[in-house]
């Protein structure tokens, strides 16, 4: 019994050793769990504030200005443009400038001064009787976060603007959702979940690549070669663009069949952002494979990268609700890009040229990668 507590504690101890001098592997079971830690406990924030808005204001009047004011003050939208017409706003609603817009309309001093004056109306009044909401909000419904943050304004108080209690059978502001008018989630997860699940596949493959040569005894053959290292980067990761092709037809074939998501873009254009994506994922995956000396260190390094990605890439939670510094790191990560473009084409029929910081931002993310990764393997055996 002695001698196998002997032999239990040396094993012990020679794997404490080996972790000791595995300092990638050291490094992920500290990093892990603190980067985890920080995302949940700061970064994630599912009570949206400050949400890109437009406003079109068609009164251009004092009372105008202070009921933009007054929304804003409740720091659930910020508003971040100002439009003369409303075919203006739409468009940047489409490309994802904004998240919703406020129309002011004409007659907005009219309409509050109905809206005060019904302040005891009773509930099954005529619609003439009760009067009309006194603004009208054009949302983008596709993100059931942001949508319903700002229906949360529909019924707010007007206290600067009225002078008696307001009509409670009417509502301050009408409010119309877009793209996704019944808020099923499904319209919104279904294209993002291509992203993530070509954000886990293609840099898993990809960053055992390297790693897996050497491994298996290959990169003797490779160094005898005269292939060059931008032809072998080339090599590894053209064959599994296809394979990256192949899940997002499977994701958005499946759901369109079983959840009735619609696909209003037009599928040349679906094609391009997904190529230009599954690059860019491809490339971060080659680079991990010349920095792990394992297969273990590069899936633990690949795990590292897809936390981030699934929690800052506004896929689980809207971006607009992080605090700043969170919004930087989702700017560095492939997946943020992809989810504004996928989302564009797939919801919201925008051209993706419409779209083009992101567009350039994958493509120069993918050619640093591959230049990157070119460079920093060697065809030696250290």
């Amino acid at each position: 019994m002695i001698t196998s507590l002997y032999r239990i504690q040396a094993i012990c101890f020679k794997e404490l050793m080996q972790l000791k001098r595995d300092k990638m592997t050291f490094a992920m079971v500290i990093m892990i769990p603190l980067v985890q830690l920080v995302l949940f406990g700061y970064a994630i924030n599912t009570n949206v504030r400050h949400i890109p808005v437009a406003v079109v204001d068609h009164s251009q009047s004092a009372l105008s200005r202070v009921l933009v004011q007054t929304v804003a003050a409740t720091q659930v939208v910020t508003f971040s443009h100002h439009f003369d017409d409303i075919k203006s706003a739409q468009e940047a609603l489409e490309q994802a400038q904004i998240r919703a817009i406020l129309i002011i309309p004409q007659d907005l001093s009219q309409r509050v001064v109905r809206h005060a004056s019904l302040g005891f109306a009773l509930p099954d009044s005529s619609d003439e009787q009760t009067g009309r909401p006194i603004a009208q909000w054009l949302v983008d419904g596709s993100d059931t976060m942001v949508a319903g943050a700002i229906k949360g304004l529909r019924n707010m108080p007007l206290a600067e603007l009225l002078s008696k209690p307001a009509n409670r059978s009417t509502p301050t502001f009408e409010v119309t959702l877009f793209y996704n008018p019944e808020q099923r989630s499904a319209v919104n997860i279904v294209p993002g979940l291509v992203g993530i699940i070509l954000t886990m596949t293609m840099i898993m493959f990809t960053s055992a690549a390297i790693v897996r040569e050497r491994e298996h005894g290959n990169m003797e053959m490779l160094i005898t070669t005269p292939i060059r290292s931008i032809e072998l980067m080339l090599g590894k990761i053209i064959p599994y663009i296809f394979i990256g092709l192949l899940q997002v037809a499977i994701i958005l074939g499946l759901g369109y069949l079983v959840f009735n998501v619609p696909i209003n873009g037009g599928l040349w254009a679906l094609f391009c952002i997904t190529l230009l994506f599954i690059a860019a994922s491809l490339a971060l995956g080659l680079v991990i494979s010349t920095i792990a000396t394992n297969q273990l260190q590069s899936m633990q390094m690949t795990i590292f990268v897809l936390l981030p990605s699934i929690l800052l890439s506004g896929f689980m939670f809207p971006y607009e609700g992080m605090p700043e510094i969170a919004q930087y790191i989702a700017e560095a990560l492939p997946a943020t890009h992809f989810m504004r473009l996928v989302r564009g084409v797939i919801l919201r029929d925008v051209c993706f040229t419409d779209m083009l910081p992101d567009v350039y931002w994958l493509s120069a993310f993918t050619f640093a990668g591959i230049l990157l990764a070119s460079f920093r393997f060697k065809k030696t055996l250290d």
